[in-house]
């Protein structure tokens, strides 16, 4: 980044952050440290609001893919993409193909990544199951996996919503995932991963929800 972009994604960040704990009383819990290396966050997906928090909190900036319609209120837009949201097309945002091309990149340029692997927003706030992107993904780069919890945004900002209410979320950052020993075993280590995951998420749940 240049330093110009480099002092707005601060200033984002930290407007967003601050926002985060005055407006919505925002809980976090980290439970271990994050890799050293860059990483791959996963996290439930319920709310618009969702991808603004993960890259609020967060000390490094997250890439992440969002729909092009997302960026049309410019200021707005501008903001997310500060974050690190990267546009792409309706159509590209539905290839598994072109997701799985788009992440492996940022990956290898040394990017930290956000997915959010219930492939789309839950429409009633629960966890839904896991599809077999992040896994992939995770699988082919090698990279650590942070799993994350968010509770609150759905009731905050449910699908639909043009504003945020405020009310308290909560965050929990779970342990870190070596991938490393899946990495080895093809597609029974893919879906040993994806199953993990899934767990991880699941077991969060309930710490997140009780920081509420």
């Amino acid at each position: 980044m240049t330093l110009s972009n480099k002092l707005f994604y601060f200033f984002v960040k930290w407007f967003f952050y601050i926002s985060l704990k005055v407006y919505n009383r925002i809980s976090i819990r980290w439970l271990s440290p994050l890799p050293r290396r860059n990483y791959i966050v996963i996290a439930n997906h319920c709310s618009n609001l969702d991808p603004v928090v993960m890259g609020a909190i967060f000390p490094g900036r997250l890439r992440f893919l969002a729909k092009s319609e997302l960026f049309e209120p410019f200021i707005f837009g501008s903001m997310v993409r500060a974050l690190g949201a990267t546009p792409v097309q309706k159509q590209d945002s539905q290839s598994a193909g072109a997701a799985l091309r788009a992440f492996l990149k940022l990956l290898d340029d040394g990017e930290n990544v956000l997915l959010f692997p219930e492939g789309g927003r839950s429409l009633d706030g629960k966890l839904q199951p896991l599809e077999g992107g992040a896994a992939l993904i995770a699988m082919k780069s090698g990279a650590p996996v942070v799993p994350v919890f968010v509770a609150g945004t759905f009731e905050a900002m449910p699908p639909g919503a043009k504003f945020v209410k405020p009310l308290h979320l909560s965050v929990v950052v779970g342990e870190t995932i070596d991938t490393t020993d899946f990495t080895s075993r093809g597609r029974e280590g893919r879906d040993l991963l994806l199953k993990k995951l899934e767990e991880e998420l699941i077991s969060l749940e309930p710490k997140a929800r009780a920081l509420l």
